[in-house]
């Protein structure tokens, strides 16, 4: 019998939902700066529904962020997104 392997579990912080770790993307807000995450320590995750949704991405970025710069955030996600597909 084959093996079921445990799939990391992870809650988007737009809408609340959870899903599989690999259908997320994961960011993280650096020194008033958004940046694809890539290691350990803090971030958070946005699901596809979320990132098309601009007005509930743009209020989890600033509340993750706990910034009120929102064109900024929303333009480099934008430039994320382009380089990670």
């Amino acid at each position: 019998m084959a093996k079921k392997f445990h799939e990391p579990i992870r809650t988007c912080v737009g809408c609340r939902t959870k899903d599989a770790q690999r259908n997320l993307l994961r960011l993280r807000c650096k020194d008033g700066n958004l940046i694809a995450f890539q290691g350990s320590g803090r971030s958070f995750y946005l699901c596809n529904i979320c990132l098309n949704e601009e007005k509930r991405l743009a209020k989890a970025l600033m509340r993750q962020c706990r910034s009120s710069q929102k064109d900024k955030f929303m333009n480099k996600l934008k430039e994320i997104i382009t380089d990670d597909r």
